[in-house]
């Protein structure tokens, strides 16, 4: 049996939390802004460390488990 638990989480959070598609933290022009296709450094950092906390909280405190035949 195979887990695909950790595989979706990880490809639903990254297509998620890409910088600018949906939002993007902090923005150029505001803190916030969304779906303006753009990106930066910072924000790109900033992706990085939501995306860290999100993954951990999902595979390892909560433990999503998908099994398949």
């Amino acid at each position: 049996m195979a887990d695909w638990g950790p595989v979706i989480i990880a490809v639903v959070l990254f297509v998620l939390l890409s910088p600018g598609l949906l939002i993007q933290l902090p923005g150029r022009g505001r803190v916030v802004e969304f779906g303006n296709m753009q990106t930066s450094g910072l924000s790109i950092l900033v992706h990085t460390i939501i995306f860290f906390a999100l993954i951990t909280i999902f595979l390892i405190a909560i433990g999503v488990h998908i099994y398949t035949d």
